[in-house]
């Protein structure tokens, strides 16, 4: 692409159980036209040969690095790789999914020429069960807090991961790369999507575990909705709308009365009560017209 830059890229994945297709997505980090980059690949306690695996590809290449540590989840597994890196970039990449050879090298362009930027990310692809263009909504900013439409695979600086808490524990049941993002982004923010394909998401089939994770997705909602008060306490509607379509696809009635009471706390809480009172002018005006 005609620039050069010594910033480094660090290309974070985690791995659990996955060790099956490891190689391939590490082979396609490998293949990155953009030469300055580490790949800290993190061993969250798997079970398998993901060791022996890394070990290979680092005994060849010095950019691949091996962290270990006892299971603690995707989150835990994320922010241990970005606590063991040394780029003023960071790419997260799960150990099933992989990237094309130029994603680093344009998303390192777009940053050099627009410092502005506060994320990078760029079309997508499923391949495995599923094959096809992942048609996801451009991002806005007021859209993209009601519903994600950015992957775990785009790239942000290192320091402004330091602004935040990092990826957030406490989201157990998925969703935590969108929990991540609301924590990284705030309105006005500038996040840019290549227009190339780049990101290529593995699918694969059924199983007790995927429908276990689908089940969970209302919690991971609510737990969202618990990480972000000063985000969704100003929208009184939309929360209760919210409220209403997670009730109603919920099964029991326990679940029921735990997500109200969920959503009751954050209504009631100061930042939504102040979010309230700073809006009751502008309803008031909105009344006279």
């Amino acid at each position: 692409m005609g620039e050069t830059t010594s910033e480094k890229v660090s290309i974070i994945v985690p791995c659990y159980k996955q060790a099956e297709y490891l190689s391939e997505t590490l082979d396609s980090v490998l293949a990155q036209t953009y030469p300055n980059w580490e790949c800290i690949i993190v061993n969250d306690g798997s079970p398998d040969n993901t060791k022996e695996i890394v070990n290979g590809y680092a005994s060849q290449d010095g950019r691949f690095k091996y962290v270990w540590q006892e299971n603690k989840g995707l989150s835990a597994a994320r922010n241990m790789g970005i606590l063991n890196s040394h780029g003023e970039y960071v790419l997260p990449l799960d150990a099933d999914d992989l990237i094309a050879p130029t994603y680093v090298e344009k998303a390192i362009s777009h940053f050099s020429q627009f410092p502005e930027t506060k994320l990078v990310y760029c079309k997508a692809d499923k391949f495995g069960k599923e094959n096809g263009y992942w048609d996801l909504e451009m991002f806005d900013y007021e859209k993209f807090i009601w519903n994600n439409c950015i992957f775990c695979t785009a790239m942000f600086r290192r320091t402004d991961y330091n602004k935040t808490r990092g990826y957030n524990v406490n989201m157990v049941h998925g969703n935590e790369d969108w929990d991540f993002w609301l924590s990284l982004l705030k309105k006005g923010d500038v996040v840019y999507r290549i227009n190339d394909v780049l990101f290529h998401y593995r699918t694969k089939e059924k199983s007790m575990v995927t429908e276990l994770a689908k089940y969970h997705v209302k919690e991971s909602l609510i737990q969202i909705c618990k990480n972000h008060p000063e985000i969704y306490a100003p929208y009184h509607d939309k929360i209760i709308v919210f409220h209403n379509k997670i009730e109603a696809n919920t099964d029991s009635i326990g679940e029921c009365i735990s997500l109200r009471n969920e959503l009751n706390r954050i209504r009631s809480s100061h930042a939504y009560r102040l979010g309230k009172l700073l809006l009751r002018p502008f309803s008031w005006f909105k009344t006279k017209q």
